[in-house]
């Protein structure tokens, strides 16, 4: 894999997206899970995403059940209830792993493309991933990181 955007993904319905379509655009890449006790972040997700679609930034969640069982719903169910208890419109992906061997590719790829303190491994949900415009530049923001400090950098990006 060459860039970033030679991959692609399913959505919930199981249609593929390429990320090719999200060239130019910066990228909030996130591995969700709707009982996590770090959920509440999905607010803020969606609230950096309605702040700053119109000018660039695509946010997608990457629903993940690798840590504790803490995803239950199905692809069916996954976008009813985001929208439904967490207000989300950004775009949800299929349940994927984003460790071990059947590691999605996308999550291989922010993996090997960025800088983790503590190793490569994805430690627990709502790891978070930003991708500047150029799909080069990527940073790592732990689980605890709130979207809404991300603020600073993503305004960074966009100006760019």
């Amino acid at each position: 894999m060459s860039d970033i955007y030679s991959l692609t993904f399913r959505d919930t319905v199981g249609a593929t997206t390429l990320l090719a379509g999200f060239r130019s655009k910066v990228l909030l890449l996130v591995n969700t899970a709707t009982k996590c006790g770090l959920a509440p972040q999905f607010e803020e997700l969606e609230a950096l995403y309605q702040r700053y679609k119109d000018q660039g930034l695509v946010v997608i969640g990457f629903p993940c059940d690798q840590f504790a069982s803490q995803e239950p719903e199905t692809n069916d169910t996954l976008v009813s209830v985001c929208k439904r208890d967490f207000g989300v419109t950004f775009l949800l992906s299929e349940k994927i792993m984003v460790n071990g061997p059947h590691t999605h590719p996308v999550f291989r790829y922010l993996k090997d493309h960025s800088n983790a303190t503590l190793g490569k491994e994805i430690k627990w949900n709502f790891t978070k991933f930003l991708v500047a415009r150029d799909g080069e530049k990527i940073r790592r923001f732990a689980p605890t990181t709130s979207p809404a400090s991300l603020v600073g950098d993503i305004e960074t990006l966009l100006a760019l």
